[in-house]
């Protein structure tokens, strides 16, 4: 497939691409553009590497996928509402970011997407996993697919200090608890662009069934989870400094890897330190 000129080298049969050939620190020819959309779509998760970008370039760009939307726990940068900096200090334990999960998902219209632009990384480990729920959908059986079809899943905020509590360096929002939410979703969403039909459900927000009980739900979400996070369905991307990230938050899934082994035995660990632009969304379909 041609991609005007981007040299598109794919990561994992599953999932994610790196791309080579363009400078995002310059504005785009929209012949560009096209090609890096495109990508995104036949991806779902495209990468960049030795993008030196100021912040207001790093939000240009994002804009350029869609509007963009403030965090609804975490204070953006200043003057840059819309980029939040994700810091994980030598001495933590844990990336921010949790177990697998779609981003907001809680929210009635969640995220469409992440920009995810890298300022500090370790030399080894702190890498992200993604995974992709078309595949997630479409290898489970016709009956497992005909009971999903039609179900809706609720999707619930952990409270705000879970966002930055345990990340000394994260900045909490003020007013943050406005943000908590929960809604119904459909189990089976359709994307909007490309009509597929992917899983949307995901270990961090999704609690039960609409109309069951979290007991009830469980044992199938408990299988749904794990199979959507299958190996072969996911790739893994290892940061570098002023390396980029950008994913469907609509079909993907996500998750930093927790392997900072030096922490959790009470030495010196990595400091990790990211940039996320994030696109506003509309409602699950």
């Amino acid at each position: 497939m041609s991609y005007q000129n981007l040299d598109v080298q794919p990561l994992a049969g599953a999932l994610g691409a790196e791309l080579f050939g363009v400078d995002l620190s310059q504005p785009l020819a929209n012949s560009v553009f096209a090609a890096i959309h495109q990508a995104f779509h036949d991806h779902l998760v495209i990468f960049f590497r030795d993008q030196t970008l100021t912040s207001a370039q790093h939000r240009d760009f994002a804009q350029r996928f869609g509007k963009l939307t403030a965090h609804p726990f975490v204070d953006g940068l200043d003057g840059f509402p819309e980029i939040i900096e994700i810091v994980k200090e030598p001495t933590e334990k844990r990336n921010w970011g949790g177990p697998w999960h779609a981003d907001v998902t809680f929210q009635k219209e969640p995220s469409n997407g992440s920009v995810l632009y890298a300022k500090e990384v370790p030399a080894n480990g702190g890498d992200t996993l993604f995974a992709n729920m078309y595949l997630a959908y479409e290898t489970l059986s016709d009956g497992m697919r005909g009971t999903l079809d039609g179900l809706e899943a609720v999707h619930v905020s952990d409270v705000p200090d879970t966002y930055y509590g345990n990340h000394k360096s994260m900045r909490e929002k003020d007013g943050g608890a406005e943000g908590l939410g929960s809604t119904a979703h459909p189990v089976v969403r359709t994307h909007p662009e490309t009509g597929r039909k992917g899983l949307f459900v995901n270990r961090g927000y999704t609690r039960h069934f609409k109309g069951m009980t979290q007991e009830e739900s469980a044992p199938l979400l408990n299988y749904l989870f794990e199979h959507a996070t299958r190996p072969e369905f996911t790739c893994r991307f290892h940061w570098q400094p002023d390396s980029i990230a950008i994913w469907d938050n609509r079909v993907v899934l996500h998750h930093p890897v927790d392997d900072d082994f030096s922490a959790l035995r009470g030495e010196t660990g990595y400091r990790r330190i990211m940039h996320r632009a994030t696109l506003a969304g509309e409602k699950p379909v």
